[in-house]
C-alpha cells in the first residue's frame, strides 16, 4: 500500500527520490520520509508526518548529499500517522536503514524475541521489528547486509516489498520482496528501485520484475545481482517499458482523476485495438482463444475482485450469464478467501485488478490453483503480479492510472468483460448472430459516444455545485446499471465523503424508501430499455415523496425528463454497452461535487491506489 524508491548511482540521489515520491503518493499519504548515504559513509534519515510536500520543506535545511539513498510515502497499517511512526527507520545502532511496503505478520513474536535479545523500539511499527531483526542477524552470523537480509526474511511472515542500505557501505543497496510489488530499473551504471515503474521511466525503460522471495543486490558499477531466500541464483529477462512520461504527467488538468475521466475514449481505444475489427466483424481475445477448451468445458466462472474492480464484475456476471449460458458467482476476493470456498477443477476463476497487485485478490488466485481451477487475470499493468500469477488473461491497456478514484480502469475493465462474452459465446454458439454484430458495431463506436458525454462536463459542474450541501446519497439502477448505481455511490464517498448508498431500483421499497425527502438526492440511472417502464414507475415513487432527482436518460426521452429535477442525456446503445455510458456523468458528478467541497479528490483521505495489505 505504501510507495517505495531507491537510488544508486553517479547523480545526486535527494532529486531523484523525492520526485520518485510525489510520483508514488497515490500509495499512500500519511507520511514520508528519505534515507541517505552521505560522501563521508554518514547514514542521515529525514522524514515527517504529511505529504511529501512537508517532507521537502523539512529538509531544505538539511544535509542530503550522496548519491545512495531510500524514500518512502506511507499508508499506516501499524502505528498512527506520525513523524517517528514514518519510515525509514533505524537500526537500534542506526547503522542499518530501511522502508517497507507490506505488513510483517509475526512482528509482534519477532518484536518479544528482539527485546529478549537487548533490542529496544522507538516505534509502533512492524517494519522497525525487521530492521532491527536485520541487525540481529548482521551480528549473529558477523556477516554483510546482503546475508543478513537473506536470514532475517527466512523468519519472516506476511508481506514485504523493501529497501535497505548501512553506514558505511556507499556502494550497496538491498531490496527484496514477498506479496508486495517491486521494480528495479538498469541504467547507465545506476539503479532505481520502486514500487511500480512511475519512479523510473524518466531516467530508462529497462527493468527487472522482482518475484516473490527474492532478495537483489544492487552495487555500484556492477551487475543486478538476484538471489532467492534459499541463496540461489536468479535469472531474469530485462524487460522495456512500454508507457511514456507524459502518461503520468496531468497534461494541464488540474486533477489526475479529470485528466482519467477524459482519457476514456481513448483508453477504450487502446484497450480494443487489435481486439474488435469492424470490417472483419469480429472480436478476438487470444487469451480467450488459447483456452477455448476450458472456457468450453466450464460449469461454472468464479469472478473475485475487491472495490470498483467488483462493480465491473458484477457486470460481467450479467455479461456471462446471458451472452455464454455459464452460471457465474462473484465475491469481493477478502470474503471469498476465507469462508472456506467449493472450488471444482473444470471452474473458471477471473480475477481483476487495476493494479494486478492486491492482496486479497492474489489470495483468491492461489487458492482456485490449489484446487485445479483454471485462473484468468484482468488488470492493468504489465508485468504486474495477478498477469503472473494466472495461467492467462487480458490486459485492460488504459495506461497508467493515478487518481485514487479509479475511472478509466472501471471501464477498460468492463470493455474487457464485454469482449470476453462475446468471444466465449460466439465459440459456444450461445450468441445470437445479429446481437454479436451489434456488439462489434457498438464497441467501435463507444468513444465517440462518450466524448459527446464529455461534451456535457460544464452542466454537469452546475448540478454538482447545487448538491454540495447534501449528506446523503441513494442511486438506483437495474440490470447492468446497477452495478453503476454501487460504483457511482462508491466514487461520492470516495472523494466528496458523503455518504452514499447504491440499490437495484426495484428494492428502494424494501426501505431505502424511507429515507427519501426534499433534502435526499436521488441518482437513477434510466437508459431506454426493457424495464424502462420498471424504472419510470421507481422515479414517480421518489416524485411523489419529494426526492430530488438527477436522472441519467437516453438522448430524446420525455417521461423522465418531465419528472427529474435535473438530466443528463447519453447517446443511444444497446443494453449490455450502457454501463460504458452512464457511468461517466456519475464520475463528473463526484469530481465536481468534491471540487466543490474543496476535497483533495486524486488522494482522498484515509485511501490508497492499490491495497497490497490485507
Amino acid at each position: 500500500m505504501c510507495g517505495i524508491v531507491g537510488y544508486i548511482g553517479s547523480q545526486e540521489a535527494f532529486p531523484i527520490l523525492i520526485k520518485g515520491l510525489h510520483r508514488l503518493e497515490y500509495r499512500g499519504y500519511d507520511s514520508a520520509g528519505v534515507a541517505l548515504l552521505n560522501d563521508k559513509g554518514e547514514l542521515n534519515v529525514f522524514k515527517t508526518k504529511g505529504k511529501v510536500a512537508n517532507l521537502e520543506k523539512f529538509c531544505e535545511s538539511k544535509d542530503v548529499s550522496g548519491t545512495i539513498g531510500i524514500a518512502h510515502t506511507r499508508w499506516a497499517t501499524h502505528g498512527e500517522p506520525s513523524d517517528v511512526n514514518a519510515h525509514p527507520h533505524y537500526s537500534q545502532s542506526k547503522n542499518i536503514a530501511l522502508i517497507h511496503n507490506g505488513i510483517i505478520e509475526n512482528y509482534l513474536t519477532l518484536k518479544e524475541f528482539l527485546k529478549n535479545e537487548g533490542f529496544s523500539f522507538k516505534t509502533e511499527t512492524d517494519t522497525e521489528v525487521l530492521v532491527q531483526l536485520i541487525e540481529y542477524m548482521k551480528d549473529k552470523y558477523s556477516c554483510e547486509l546482503y546475508d543478513a537480509v537473506q536470514h532475517a526474511l527466512s523468519q519472516v511472515e506476511g508481506a514485504y516489498a523493501i529497501g535497505v542500505i548501512e553506514r558505511g557501505r556507499p556502494d550497496v543497496l538491498i531490496a527484496a520482496r514477498k506479496g508486495s510489488p517491486l521494480v528495479i530499473g538498469i541504467g547507465e551504471n545506476e539503479f532505481f528501485l520502486g514500487s511500480d515503474a512511475s519512479p523510473i521511466i524518466e531516467y530508462t525503460k529497462k527493468v527487472v520484475y522482482v518475484e516473490d522471495e527474492e532478495v537483489a543486490k544492487l552495487t555500484r558499477d556492477k551487475d543486478l545481482e538476484i538471489r532467492n531466500l534459499s541463496d540461489v541464483v536468479v535469472k531474469h529477462d530485462v524487460q522495456e517499458l512500454k508507457f511514456s512520461l507524459s502518461e503520468i504527467e496531468k497534461g494541464g488538468y488540474p486533477h489526475f482523476m479529470l485528466k482519467e475521466i477524459f482519457e476514456q475514449p481513448k483508453a477504450l481505444k487502446m484497450c480494443m485495438n487489435g481486439r474488435v475489427n469492424e470490417q472483419l466483424k469480429e472480436i478476438k481475445l487470444s487469451g480467450i482463444i488459447d483456452n477455448m477448451e476450458r472456457f468450453r468445458s466450464a460449469k461454472r466462472i468464479l469472478i473475485s475482485a475487491c472495490g470498483t474492480s467488483w462493480h465491473a464484475g458484477l457486470i460481467g456476471k450479467y455479461l456471462f450469464e446471458y451472452y455464454c449460458k455459464i452460471p457465474v458467482e462473484i465475491e469481493v476476493a477478502s470474503e471469498f478467501r476465507y469462508r472456506n470456498p467449493v472450488i471444482f477443477s473444470d471452474d473458471i476463476l477471473i480475477a481483476i485488478s487495476q493494479s494486478g497487485e492486491t492482496a486479497d485478490t492474489l489470495a483468491a488466485i492461489e487458492l482456485a490453483k490449489a484446487n485445479g481451477a483454471f485462473t484468468y487475470g484482468i488488470c492493468n499493468v504489465v508485468g504486474s503480479s495477478i498477469a503472473r500469477a494466472t495461467h492467462s488473461g487480458t490486459y485492460t491497456h488504459a495506461g497508467p492510472e493515478i487518481g485514487v478514484a479509479s475511472t478509466k480502469a472501471f471501464t477498460t475493465q468492463v470493455a474487457v468483460l464485454i469482449m470476453m462474452s462475446a468471444t466465449i459465446g460466439r465459440q459456444l454458439g450461445t450468441i445470437d448472430e445479429q446481437h454479436y454484430l451489434q456488439l462489434v458495431e457498438g464497441l467501435e463506436t463507444i468513444d465517440e459516444k462518450i466524448e459527446e458525454i464529455l461534451q456535457q462536463a460544464s452542466k454537469i459542474e452546475d448540478i454538482s455545485k447545487i448538491f454540495t450541501y447534501a449528506r446523503n446519497f441513494i442511486y438506483l439502477g437495474r440490470g447492468y446499471n446497477y452495478p453503476v448505481a454501487l460504483e457511482g455511490a462508491l466514487k461520492l464517498k470516495e472523494i466528496s465523503y458523503i455518504h452514499a448508498e447504491g440499490y437495484p431500483a426495484a428494492e428502494m421499497k424494501h426501505g431505502p424508501i424511507a429515507l427519501i425527502d426534499e433534502e435526499m438526492p436521488i441518482v437513477v440511472i434510466a437508459p431506454k430499455f426493457g424495464i424502462y417502464d420498471k424504472i419510470l414507475s421507481n422515479v414517480q415513487e421518489v416524485k411523489s415523496r419529494k426526492g430530488r432527482i438527477i436522472a441519467i436518460v437516453t438522448k430524446g426521452d420525455t417521461q423522465i425528463k418531465e419528472l427529474a429535477d435535473y438530466v443528463v442525456e447519453i447517446p443511444e446503445s444497446i443494453d449490455s454497452l450502457s454501463p460504458l455510458l452512464t457511468v461517466v456523468p456519475l464520475q463528473l458528478l463526484s469530481y465536481y461535487v468534491a471540487i466543490a467541497k474543496g476535497r483533495d479528490v486524486d488522494q482522498p483521505r484515509n485511501l490508497a491506489k492499490s491495497v497490497t495489505v490485507e
